[in-house]
């Protein structure tokens, strides 16, 4: 189906009269244009016949002239080629590449990765606030995709940018040592009335111990005693919060949908977060919070193996509510995986095949996706998978999620039931597991927080 002439976010670019399929309208966004101060959504009509100059966020329109944000500017503006300010934006990101490392096995799997870094980098603001991708809906900063965006840049060699997050973090943790579900990019709280969720005491702690481990040496020990505060705080609410059984009360998680009993994206990622922010105590020699988050993720573990081992680490206790793809956080980079974990795992990624050959985020019969794969979700097993040394089934589920960019080369955040990019593209949380999947199945993964 075609639209002739669409208006609004969904005009065309440069062709006259244009008609535009109907999976293009569908899409919010298609890429980004950014000078590291501004950002500027590319429209998914805007995108066709385009293309990024080189490595860089300077877009090719299908006349051949060019059209970026110049420094300075809050409004792109269409330039003959080779303008020099944009010459020069397209340079400035070729060097911020080349300052890192750039994962992957071949040339198609490097430029995925250097794309989603660039637009790691466009969605991090100049305060530390990561946005999850340039839509309305999307502009806030949420302390669990923030995290894994911190993660994999520091797994990548930026450094500055990671820490930017964690600073970020510092700063907007509530004085109970929780996170709201959602921060507005100026970092002056919540947007709405949206339940705070918990597992961001979790991921917060480990993308810090994951910072830590990836930095230089030198400050490090310096940069850490200025978060070390922010993780105390986060760590002792955690395991402030598990009860008699040794698991954390429900709370929204991922999903951001609330839960009658316990669920695992809760309490996967607070346990990583415990075991993480006992092994930073112990680099700088706080023995007393080392103990004690020690003897809480135990409990923790304990808690987890009696109750979700027996269900296939399903989504809830109650084994009410299906499988989920959050049973992935029981795998490294997160947690030492217990023995039944693979297994669990391919049952869970069976149980959440759609017929486009991406996964839904659980098949609670009461959950909203419909027909709808999630790029995240899906990533999630490629992650683990290649944390986990199973490199045909990382490479089948990697695979997928590559073959699923968009014209521009942007991961979306999901894909439509016939097969096609929908939603937002890029998102920074898919692009930051693709990294990191990238580099583990080069043969150099990430840590694991070890449980002592």
């Amino acid at each position: 189906m075609l639209h002739t002439e669409p208006t609004g976010s969904e005009q065309c670019g440069e062709s006259d009269p244009c008609h535009v399929l109907t999976a293009a309208v569908a899409a919010r966004t298609s890429g980004l244009l950014t000078n590291l101060s501004a950002v500027e959504a590319v429209p998914p009509t805007l995108a066709i016949g385009a293309s990024y100059v080189g490595d860089s966020n300077v877009l090719r329109l299908p006349s051949g002239t060019w059209q970026y944000l110049p420094a300075g500017a809050q409004a792109s503006v269409v330039v003959p080629a080779n303008t020099p300010g944009a010459l020069a934006q397209i340079a400035e990101s070729q060097r911020w590449l080349a300052s890192g490392t750039i994962p992957g096995s071949t040339d198609a799997q490097r430029a995925a990765a250097r794309r989603a870094l660039l637009s790691m980098r466009a969605l991090l603001q100049p305060n530390g606030a990561s946005a999850a991708a340039w839509s309305p809906p999307w502009e806030y900063s949420w302390p669990r995709d923030g995290a894994f965006v911190s993660a994999a840049f520091a797994a990548t060699g930026h450094d500055e940018e990671a820490y930017r997050i964690l600073l970020y973090n510092a700063r907007t943790q509530r004085g109970d040592g929780t996170w709201e579900a959602r921060t507005m990019l100026d970092g002056s709280g919540s947007p709405d009335a949206r339940p705070w969720q918990l597992d961001g005491n979790g991921w917060v702690p480990w993308s810090t111990w994951q910072w830590y481990r990836a930095a230089p040496a030198g400050d490090r020990e310096a940069r850490l005693n200025a978060l070390y505060p922010m993780v105390r705080k986060a760590a002792d609410h955690a395991a402030a919060s598990l009860g008699s059984d040794g698991l954390p009360p429900a709370s929204p998680d991922y999903w951001e949908l609330p839960t009658e009993t316990t669920n695992i994206g809760t309490a996967a990622p607070l346990l990583a977060g415990l075991n993480a922010a006992a092994d930073l105590a112990a680099s700088l020699g706080h023995e007393a919070d080392q103990a004690r988050w020690n003897a809480a993720a135990r409990r923790l573990s304990t808690g987890i193996a009696r109750y979700f081992a027996p269900l296939g680490y399903q989504r809830t206790i109650d084994g009410k509510h299906g499988r989920d793809s959050a049973a992935t956080f029981m795998a490294p980079p997160f947690n030492r995986p217990p023995t039944d974990l693979p297994a669990a795992l391919v049952s869970t990624q069976r149980a959440l095949l759609l017929p486009n050959g991406g996964l839904t985020p659980g098949n609670d019969a009461d959950a909203p996706w419909g027909s709808y794969a999630w790029t995240p979700s899906t990533s999630f097993f490629a992650l683990a998978w290649a944390h986990l040394g199973d490199m045909a089934r990382a490479d089948a589920v990697l695979g997928w999620v590559l073959s699923k960019r968009n014209e521009l080369g942007e991961f979306p955040e999901t894909v439509n039931g016939e097969g096609a990019p929908s939603s937002v593209a890029p998102l920074g949380w898919t692009d930051a597991l693709v990294v990191m999947t990238l580099r583990a199945r080069q043969g150099d993964p990430l840590p694991t927080p070890p449980l002592r």
